[in-house]
């Protein structure tokens, strides 16, 4: 049901994500965080698109690439996949932990907040 995320298993481990980041793979990464957070520190290559302006931006997500979506701790990218499967996307993911997670493990030199 969820393509190359197998299962039911809406999230998705930092490493996973690094790991598919570094073999190119073609992924939308959405960041649904508030603009200074996105300013602050993101993934590099995610697209920014705030949780509150998320559902009159859905027509700017490729719904047929996989997508992981990510915020500060995991919370609000939960949201917004819950979101966004109910609006008919199906290869989701949640990045657990958020970018918090993956900059305390994944990417050491990312600013935490």
């Amino acid at each position: 049901m969820f393509g190359w995320f197998g299962g039911g298993d809406i999230e998705i481990l930092p490493h996973e994500l690094k790991e598919k980041i570094e073999n190119g793979e073609d992924i939308v990464i959405l960041d649904v965080r508030e603009n200074w957070e996105h300013d602050r520190v993101r993934i590099p290559g995610a697209k920014h698109i705030p949780l509150a302006q998320l559902p009159q931006a859905l027509s700017q997500i490729d719904r047929n690439k996989d997508i992981v979506v990510y915020c500060h701790h995991g919370v609000r990218s939960m949201q917004a996949c819950q979101f966004m499967k109910k609006n008919g996307f199906e290869k989701i993911r949640n990045l657990r932990g958020g970018i918090d997670a993956y900059a305390r493990t994944v990417d050491k030199t990312m600013q935490t907040y």
